[in-house]
């Protein structure tokens, strides 16, 4: 779908490799190594981000770097987008048929910004039937290239209620904070 919106494949490459690499610095050279295009498409697409403020460009001795800039108006919209397209939402959602009946999936903007946990919080919320040994599968690929252990829980519907009726800290500290929906609806989740 996202093909669709973006329609430059170079451009969305660019926006991807950024918002999947959260806080790195390119130059122009490794950016065309990693999305493996045209040198002058990579640059003629960085010209329109830069111009457009999405990033920001810095010259430091002969080369030019490129960086995400984090205060432009449509940041948290793009973090949001890329967040659904990253490795662990997409093995997510190409395993979602093996994971059970799940009627939530959230994950917390924190992973995408790649900022450490606390402990007794998690990265992602399963919520509806999940079969546990699939989705712990999937986390234990994905923690490789992660860097860190993704803290996640798994609870049935009816639990989820409860805790949240409760006023459990842990449910509500996480759905306080901001998040991605990958299945359901947000409005839905804090009802």
């Amino acid at each position: 779908m996202l093909q669709y919106i973006i329609t430059s494949k170079t451009r969305r490459e660019i926006l991807e490799l950024f918002f999947h690499h959260y806080g790195e610095t390119y130059y122009l050279r490794k950016i065309v190594r990693e999305i493996n295009e045209e040198v002058n498409a990579v640059k003629r697409e960085l010209d329109i981000l830069e111009k457009a403020r999405v990033l920001h460009k810095e010259k430091r001795l002969n080369k030019v770097f490129y960086s995400l800039n984090k205060g432009v108006l449509l940041y948290d919209e793009f973090l949001r987008i890329f967040t659904k397209t990253n490795s662990l939402s997409t093995l997510i959602y190409k395993n979602l048929s093996k994971l059970g009946k799940i009627k939530f999936i959230a994950i917390s903007t924190k992973y995408s910004k790649k900022i450490p946990i606390k402990e007794g919080e998690i990265y992602l919320l399963f919520v509806g039937v999940v079969v546990v040994p699939e989705l712990t599968a999937i986390v234990d690929e994905v923690e490789k290239e992660f860097e860190r252990e993704i803290n996640y829980t798994a609870m049935t519907e009816e639990e989820f209620a409860f805790r949240k009726k409760n006023n459990d800290p842990f449910i509500w500290n996480f759905l306080k904070q901001p998040k991605v929906m990958l299945v359901g609806l947000e409005e839905d989740l804090l009802k």
